[in-house]
């Protein structure tokens, strides 16, 4: 009983980061406008960097023969998704010409950080089921991890045209995934474990697609070069962040 307080409490405290968007409240619109360029940016870059560095390189441990083929699937099964938002959005405004895609584009985000956050649970329970020690370790390296990819999220959010309130509360509930997975797989661990591998290669794939199909394309600087190469550079300083922390 005692682990399973270590491991719900950890994976709250991890869930609880997602709440750092908060800090846009004390900026007013017109400033937080001018942020969300670079925020997307960064998203995209620490998702680039989660695919590369993290989620790719343990699914390839875990599954040596056919990673690549369920990273695919992952992308296809995110396309998928966000032609269902599409045609939701278009059939349910009765507007074949609007542009639904920067909505579309956030709820992917909030998908895959979502899968993303329950295997983080799942990471953190097992940790704490093999020592309390090594579980605190995890738990501090997860919650460092997720600061900075967070932050990138919660500005894509407002750049898909959720209010800071939504952004802050759909990223929490996103978030309290971490909390669903913990739990699980403190009581199923010997049940779901054997799926562990291929929910991390589609997440990976999801990842994949979230951020070179989405995020870069919106990485528009129009005649500003300026803006487009800080937006490069933040998209790199994303990927270094999540590097020198997986």
């Amino acid at each position: 009983m005692q682990v399973l307080i270590y491991i719900i409490s950890a994976v709250f405290i991890v869930s609880i980061v997602s709440l750092i968007g908060m800090v846009f409240f004390w900026f007013n619109q017109k400033t937080v406008d001018k942020i969300i360029p670079w925020l997307v940016a960064f998203a995209a870059g620490t998702l680039l960097g989660a695919t590369w560095f993290d989620l790719i390189p343990e699914a390839l441990v875990l599954l040596p023969q056919t990673t690549f083929i369920w990273v695919m699937v992952g992308i296809l099964l995110f396309l998928v998704f966000e032609q269902v938002l599409h045609w939701h959005h278009e059939h349910r405004h009765s507007c074949s010409e609007c542009d639904h895609r920067p909505k579309a584009v956030g709820y992917s985000v909030l998908l895959g950080d979502g899968l993303h956050n329950f295997l983080d649970g799942v990471l953190i329970a097992s940790a704490f089921m093999v020592d309390i020690q090594v579980g605190l370790a995890t738990t501090l390296a997860i919650l460092f991890h997720e600061i900075p990819q967070e932050l990138g999220d919660f500005g894509v959010l407002l750049h898909s045209g959720f209010s800071k309130t939504k952004a802050i509360y759909f990223n929490f509930i996103s978030a309290l995934a971490a909390v669903a997975g913990g739990i699980s797989a403190f009581f199923l661990y010997q049940h779901i474990s054997g799926l562990l591998p291929y929910i991390i290669a589609v997440g990976a794939g999801g990842f994949l697609y979230i951020s070179l199909a989405d995020l870069f394309i919106e990485l528009k600087g129009g005649k500003n070069l300026g803006l487009r190469f800080s937006q490069v550079l933040v998209l790199m300083g994303g990927l270094l962040v999540v590097y020198y922390l997986v």
